[in-house]
C-alpha cells in the first residue's frame, strides 16, 4: 500500500498546477435567507475485526496528530504510509446524509463530522466513484487526511453541490483515488472548525472554506451555524436525525438552549472543543472527571473519558471489562443501581441518565456481544488526564441533546430533548 501511495502521488503532484481555491477568512455577514434542514440516518456497519473501542481510540489519536503543533511540516499518509492505526474495514456507527454533486448531479452517502473539515466523495471508486461533471474545476492539488481507522488520497476540485434545498457554488472537495476505512459510504462532509483542513492539501499550503462557510458567504443560510438533532434508536440503520444549516430548530429541544465559549486549551480549542466537568450520582456527588478540556464529535461514537476518570468511574458502577467487546459489562442487579451521570459545562448541569450509559441492548450482536448483555458505553479515551483533550461527547452522548457548533461565534448550545430521558436502550 505505501508503494502504491508514493507512486500514485508522484505521478499526481507532477501534474498539479497552481491552486484555485481561495483563502480562509471570518465569515460574519448576516444574509437575508433561511435555514435548510436535512434529514440524516445513523448507520451500523461492524464488518471490521476492530472492536468499536479500539476504532474510537484510534481517532482520537488521528485527532491530536491532525493539530498544526503535532502535524508540523507535512507528515500524513503519503510522508509515512501511516494509513491506520487499527485494523478496520469500515467506520463501525455513523450517521449519514445524502448529498448531490456536480451538473448533471451525482448523489453520495456521506459522513456526517464535526471532528473533520474536508469533505469528500468517492470512496466506493467501483460502485460509486466520483465523475467529473461539466461543471467540475480542477484546482491542481491532491487531498490527503488521516482519521485513525481510514485515510484519504484524492485530487481537490471545485463543483456545485447540493445539501437539502441550497446549491453551493464552487465548492471545494475531495475526489477520492485511494482510501480505506469506509466501506458503505461515500466520503465525508466535514462541518467542523475551518483550521482543520490546514495542511490537507498538497502543494497548496491553503485552507479550504467548509461547505458551512460557502453556503453563508453565498448568502444560501442566514448564519453561520448549524443544530444537530439525535434520537436514540435500537435499529441499525435509521433515519434519525435532522441538521440544520444556518439555523436552529427550536422544536427539536426543551427549556433553554445554553452556549458556551470554545474552550481556550490546546489541542482541544482545534476542534468543537468545551470544558466540562463529570460527577455521578448527583449534581453534588462523587466527582468522576474534574473540570477539563475535550471535544464534542459526531464522528466518534461512544463517550471516551481520560484513564483516571475511567477508572474511577468503573469502581462505582462495578463494571467489568469485557474481552469481545472492549467495553464494561454490568449485570442486571448493577443496572438496577447505576446513577446519572451529571456533565457540568459552563453553569449548565446536564444529566445522563443510567439508560443513556448504556449501548442499545437489541444491537449487543453488532458488537460480536451477547444478546442479554448490559454493556457501558462510557469508556477510556487511553491517557490520562491532563493532556488537554480528556474527554470526547460522541454521539452517543449526542444522541441526548440538542447540539448547536456556532462557528461564527466560537461556541458550543446544548439543550436537553424530548430523549434526554428516554428508555431506548
Amino acid at each position: 500500500m505505501l508503494t502504491e501511495l508514493r507512486f500514485v502521488s508522484a505521478a499526481l503532484v507532477a501534474l498539479a498546477l497552481s491552486s484555485l481555491a481561495g483563502p480562509c477568512h471570518a465569515l460574519h455577514v448576516r444574509r437575508n435567507a433561511s435555514p435548510v434542514t436535512l434529514p440524516f440516518a445513523r448507520r451500523l456497519n461492524m464488518t471490521g475485526s476492530a472492536k468499536l473501542l479500539e476504532i474510537d481510540q484510534a481517532r482520537m489519536k488521528a485527532l491530536r496528530n491532525r493539530t498544526p503543533a503535532a502535524r508540523g511540516s507535512h507528515t500524513g499518509i503519503l510522508a509515512l504510509g501511516a494509513v491506520a492505526d487499527v485494523s478496520a474495514t469500515s467506520q463501525a456507527v455513523a450517521y449519514v446524509t445524502t448529498v448531490t454533486v456536480g451538473s448533471p448531479g451525482r448523489d453520495y452517502t456521506l459522513l456526517i463530522d464535526t471532528g473533520s473539515s474536508n469533505t469528500w466523495v468517492g470512496a466506493q471508486t467501483l460502485s460509486n466513484p466520483f465523475v467529473p461533471s461539466s461543471s467540475t474545476g480542477i484546482t491542481g492539488n491532491l487531498m490527503e487526511v488521516t482519521y485513525g481507522s481510514g485515510f484519504v488520497l484524492g485530487l481537490e476540485y471545485t463543483d456545485n453541490v447540493m445539501v437539502g434545498s441550497i446549491t453551493i457554488k464552487e465548492q471545494s472537495f475531495g475526489g477520492a483515488i485511494l482510501s480505506d476505512g469506509f466501506t458503505g459510504v461515500d466520503g465525508i462532509i466535514g462541518i467542523g472548525p475551518t483550521n482543520l483542513t490546514c495542511g490537507t492539501l498538497i502543494p497548496s499550503s491553503q485552507c479550504i472554506p467548509t461547505v458551512i462557510d460557502n453556503a453563508f458567504s453565498q448568502g444560501l443560510i442566514p448564519e453561520h451555524l448549524i443544530g444537530i438533532s439525535f434520537e436514540p434508536t435500537t435499529s441499525p440503520d435509521n433515519a434519525n436525525g435532522e441538521f440544520t444549516f444556518g439555523g436552529i430548530d427550536s422544536s427539536k429541544f426543551t427549556g433553554s438552549l445554553e452556549f458556551v465559549p470554545i474552550t481556550s486549551t490546546s489541542p482541544s480549542n482545534m476542534f468543537v472543543g468545551i470544558d466540562q466537568s463529570i460527577t455521578y450520582g448527583s449534581p453534588t456527588g462523587t466527582t468522576v472527571l474534574p473540570m477539563t478540556a475535550g471535544i464534542t464529535d459526531t464522528g466518534t461514537t461512544l463517550l471516551l473519558i481520560a484513564s483516571d476518570a475511567f477508572a474511577t468511574y468503573q469502581s462505582l458502577t462495578g463494571g467489568v471489562l469485557d474481552s469481545t467487546t472492549g467495553l464494561l459489562r454490568i449485570t442486571p442487579e448493577q443496572f438496577a443501581n447505576l446513577k446519572s451521570l451529571f456533565f457540568h459545562i459552563g453553569a449548565n448541569t446536564f444529566e445522563f441518565t443510567p439508560n443513556a450509559q448504556i449501548w442499545p441492548r437489541a444491537l449487543n450482536s453488532a458488537l460480536g456481544g451477547t444478546d442479554d448483555a448490559i454493556y457501558l458505553i462510557v469508556s477510556d479515551i487511553g491517557t490520562p488526564s491532563g493532556s488537554g483533550l480528556d474527554f470526547i461527547d460522541g454521539m452517543t452522548f449526542l444522541e441526548r441533546f440538542y447540539y448547536v457548533f456556532d462557528s461564527a461565534n466560537s461556541r458550543v448550545g446544548l439543550a436537553n430533548t424530548p430523549f434526554t430521558h428516554a428508555t431506548t436502550n
